[in-house]
């Protein structure tokens, strides 16, 4: 039997409960929510209440997030979880399996241009002729010597 003092474990959330629980900021929370990526219920008094497994789906989003997943592609993976129910562990890896080749092409992208960085020492305005960052494979030099994309919008 619950005491007095015993504070009853609501089934919803408030938007500040929400962020204290999951470390995320009301204004992330509420875009979240304008992007589809969370859902809540509006009360009498018109606030937001949100159901408690909402805490797993935004610990989902961060984490996605923290690997380097766009918006857009967490957004369509949530699109595959059913609304009735957290994610689960099963959700979870086969949502995980779908970025993985994304992940280590990307992991093979940046190992290669920190290889390749050493080429910009003593470079700064990364003006030679064949720039492995920026003029890959010397792409510009056709058009002549100099800064040709400082001009552009």
């Amino acid at each position: 039997m619950r005491s007095a003092d015993t504070p009853l474990v609501t089934r919803e959330l408030t938007v500040g409960q929400l962020a204290a629980r999951s470390g995320v900021a009301i204004t992330a929370l509420r875009f979240y929510e304008a992007k589809g990526l969370i859902s809540s219920q509006r009360n009498a008094g018109n606030q937001r209440r949100y159901p408690r497994d909402m805490l797993r789906r935004v610990a989902l989003i961060k984490t996605a997030q923290r690997l380097g997943i766009p918006l857009a592609s967490i957004q369509s993976a949530l699109d595959t979880l059913p609304a009735d129910r957290p994610p689960t562990t099963e959700d979870w890896n086969r949502l995980s399996e779908c970025w993985k080749a994304d992940l280590d092409e990307r992991i093979n992208r940046l190992t290669a241009l920190r290889d390749q960085l050493n080429g910009c020492i003593g470079c700064g305005c990364l003006s030679m002729d064949a720039c492995p960052l920026r003029n890959w494979g010397d792409s510009l030099g056709e058009s002549g010597a100099g800064p040709r994309l400082l001009d552009q919008d």
